[in-house]
């Protein structure tokens, strides 16, 4: 299910300190890791699914909003926080946009780079999603 990710906290008076490893809080282990920055605002970025990825959408600086659609239900959410990334299952349409200036869009990935694995067409997302077997249930 996509969902936020609480990660530990420490503060102090040097400021705070996050964490995220293999194992720990994320369902996946990660192979890759990129960031989008100095996106002009108004642009989108991915507008595009996955058919076997796993990400977590984190900002690092800034904030930006991320749109998912299940191919039933959408819904937005705001990444604004370091500490609070954001999960997406794989069967998913993103697309990300509404970068303020300065936005660091992080992003860890289960895999490594495959172009095989996007669904680049809003139409060919919908028919892969009727070949899907594993029940669709509740993932927004």
């Amino acid at each position: 299910m996509c969902r936020f990710i609480d990660l530990p906290q420490f503060s102090d008076r040097r400021g705070n300190l996050s964490f995220i490893e293999n194992g720990g809080a994320l369902p996946f282990d990660v192979k890759r890791f990129y960031f989008l920055y100095d996106v002009p605002f108004g642009v989108e970025r991915a507008g595009h699914a996955h058919k076997n990825l796993h990400q977590v959408f984190f900002a690092f600086a800034g904030c930006y909003e991320l749109h998912l659609d299940d191919g039933t239900n959408k819904r937005t959410v705001l990444i604004n926080q370091p500490n609070k990334p954001f999960y997406v299952c794989p069967h998913i349409w993103r697309v990300v946009d509404s970068f303020t200036s300065g936005a660091v869009c992080a992003v860890l990935a289960s895999e490594q780079y495959s172009e095989s694995d996007y669904l680049r067409n809003y139409d060919d997302f919908h028919q892969y999603l009727k070949t899907v077997k594993s029940p669709r249930e509740n993932v927004l």
